[in-house]
């Protein structure tokens, strides 16, 4: 389980970094494409807390 947890922050933090990224480059939080980072990432945080709520 632990492994899982890691490889999920892992792909947390490369989504929080892309989020980032693409929110620089259209400039508005409203851009569709900033919503759909956006959401990926609310869905690898979620995959997370219930990998650490399961232990």
């Amino acid at each position: 389980m632990l492994m899982n947890q890691g490889v999920t922050l892992l792909r947390v933090e490369r989504a929080r970094r892309k989020l980032y990224q693409v929110q620089k480059k259209y400039g508005f939080l409203t851009h569709p494409k900033v919503i759909e980072q956006s959401k990926k990432l609310d869905h690898l945080l979620n995959h997370y807390q219930t990998c650490s709520s399961n232990q």
